[in-house]
């Protein structure tokens, strides 16, 4: 087990403007997307600046829907030596598509980044963590698409999302498959296993919480861990809808004005890379899965 410098751990933005996350799905109709205001351009761009400041890259998960209205943002993600990954069309979670359903999303998706960045697309993550148990089927139409990789699993309980039986570290979903799943970092308290990827609990709980989960995973387990967050999760300007619920406020806006200096001490602490090269590391130690 080495030394937290020595693992390579994968950073990862999960690209959605502030009207597509799961919190407000129903209150925010998607055919009305197109007349708010946007504000991922002006969050990833401070994301490259963060990141480049820092010397490091990252996978960026994006929509296809965002992909398809900021082709320019998507070439100069590219062009700074980042990955580019899918997060699906619209951010449907998984299991409200059913399988057909979820192919055509994916393939659509992965078209428009493919022709807009010319970089082949071989990682996906799902909205919301969406596959899981409910969703057998999810990881072979991954497989049967060519995809490398998926990161789609938070295998704890949430209200929003989890698979609490999936394995915590990376493995391979389809038998006699090559796809491989590398779930979201958890850690583990007294045996239980907690969220420590990133997003709302790096933003909410304090830093040395993230800086403990993500030592616990590189030097006790040995293991990469896999941080994700938003790009409208620096942005403290960003409209606030009132129709929202009041624990979807509070979880979404709560501190907002730190968590661009919160990453920047993330990305010069630990070592971060591309989530295809994390894969590349985890599928040479992880078997292929066969048939008993």
């Amino acid at each position: 087990m080495g030394a937290p410098s020595q693992v390579l751990n994968g950073l990862s933005v999960d690209v959605e403007d502030w009207f597509q996350v799961g919190a407000f799905e129903t209150v925010i109709d998607r055919k009305d997307w197109d007349g708010l205001t946007c504000r991922v351009e002006r969050n990833c761009a401070e994301i490259l600046a963060l990141f480049d400041a820092a010397g490091v890259k990252g996978t960026f998960f994006t929509l296809g829907w965002i992909a398809q209205r900021y082709p320019q943002m998507m070439r100069q993600i590219a062009g700074a030596g980042h990955e580019i990954a899918s997060h699906g069309w619209d951010h449907a979670r998984v299991f409200t598509l059913g399988r057909e359903g979820f192919a055509d999303d994916i393939e659509r998706a992965r078209k428009v980044l493919e022709d807009i960045t010319g970089q082949r697309v071989i990682g996906y993550r799902a909205p919301s963590f969406s596959i899981d148990a409910r969703t057998p089927w999810a990881h072979e139409v991954l497989a049967e698409q060519g995809y490398v990789y998926s990161s789609s699993v938070a295998p704890i309980v949430h209200d929003h999302y989890g698979w609490r039986e999936a394995p915590r570290f990376t493995f391979r979903p389809v038998e006699g498959a090559d796809l491989i799943e590398i779930p979201v970092t958890t850690a583990e308290v007294a045996g239980r296993r907690m969220a420590a990827g990133g997003g709302g609990f790096f933003r909410l709980l304090p830093y040395a919480v993230s800086r403990w989960a993500i030592r616990q995973v590189n030097v006790r387990d040995g293991r990469p861990a896999v941080f994700y967050f938003h790009p409208w999760e620096i942005d403290p300007d960003q409209p606030r809808p009132e129709v929202a619920p009041l624990k979807s406020r509070l979880r979404h806006y709560t501190n907002l004005d730190v968590m661009a200096a919160k990453l920047s001490r993330l990305v010069h602490e630990f070592r971060w890379g591309r989530m295809d090269d994390v894969a590349a590391i985890e599928a040479a130690r992880t078997p292929l899965k066969r048939a008993a």
